[in-house]
C-alpha cells in the first residue's frame, strides 16, 4: 500500500512538472550582447528628460494580446554620480501609477544595470543599453532581464513628441527583426492623454 501511494505520489509529481514546462511560453531567446550596438559617445545629460513610448517589440510581446496598449512616458533625472532615477508613468485601471527605477551605469557609456536589484525578487540580471538616440527627437534603448532562469528582452522606440516621423518607425521594425523577433513582437501603443504630463 505504502508503495503504491508513493508511486502515484511520483506519477503526479512527474505530470505537475510536466504540465508547469509545457505552460512556460517558448521565448525567443536574448541576442548576446556584443550583438546590440550602443550609442557612440553617450551623453548622460542630453539624455535625461521626458521620453514618450512610441513602440515596443520584445520577446514576451504578443500583437493580439497588447493591442490594446496605452501610451506612457518614462523620464529619465540624471544624479550627481552618474545614474538616473528612471519614472514611468502609466495608465492603469483608469488611474496614474509610477514605477521608479534607479538605473547605475557601467563602464561602457550607455549601458546600465539595475540599481538595489536584490529588492526584485527573481530578478538575477537586468541590463539597459542605449542602441542609438539624436537625444532631441528619438531614442531607440534595448532592455533584458533574467528572471527565475529565464531571459526577457525588449527594445523600446522612445520620442520626444508623441509622434515620430515614419522613417524612425521602419528604423525601429528594421532593427528588431535583425533580432529575431517578428511583426507579431512588435507593437505601437495608443496615444492617449491620460498621466502624459503628470
Amino acid at each position: 500500500m505504502a508503495l503504491g501511494l508513493l508511486w502515484l505520489g511520483l506519477v503526479l509529481l512527474g505530470a505537475l512538472q510536466t504540465q508547469a514546462q509545457d505552460s512556460t511560453p517558448n521565448l525567443i531567446p536574448a541576442p548576446p550582447l556584443y550583438r546590440i550596438p550602443l550609442q557612440p559617445d553617450f551623453h548622460n545629460e542630453k539624455f535625461q528628460g521626458k521620453w514618450y513610448i512610441i513602440g515596443l517589440a520584445g520577446n514576451e510581446i504578443n500583437k493580439e494580446k497588447h493591442s490594446q496598449f496605452k501610451m506612457y512616458t518614462t523620464t529619465y533625472e540624471l544624479k550627481e554620480d552618474n545614474s538616473y532615477n528612471v519614472t514611468s508613468t502609466v495608465v492603469w485601471k483608469k488611474a496614474c501609477d509610477y514605477w521608479i527605477r534607479t538605473l547605475v551605469p557601467c563602464s561602457r557609456p550607455g549601458q546600465f544595470t539595475l540599481g538595489n536589484i536584490e529588492r526584485y525578487i527573481g530578478t538575477k540580471n537586468y541590463t539597459v543599453r542605449v542602441v542609438a538616440t539624436d537625444y532631441n527627437q528619438f531614442a531607440m534603448v534595448f532592455f533584458e532581464k533574467v528572471y527565475k532562469n529565464q531571459e526577457f528582452f525588449k527594445i523600446t522606440l522612445y520620442g520626444r513628441t508623441k509622434e515620430l516621423r515614419p522613417v524612425l518607425k521602419e528604423m525601429f521594425i528594421n532593427f528588431v527583426k535583425t533580432l529575431g523577433l517578428t511583426d507579431e513582437h512588435i507593437i505601437f501603443p495608443i496615444p492617449n492623454d491620460q498621466c502624459m504630463d503628470k
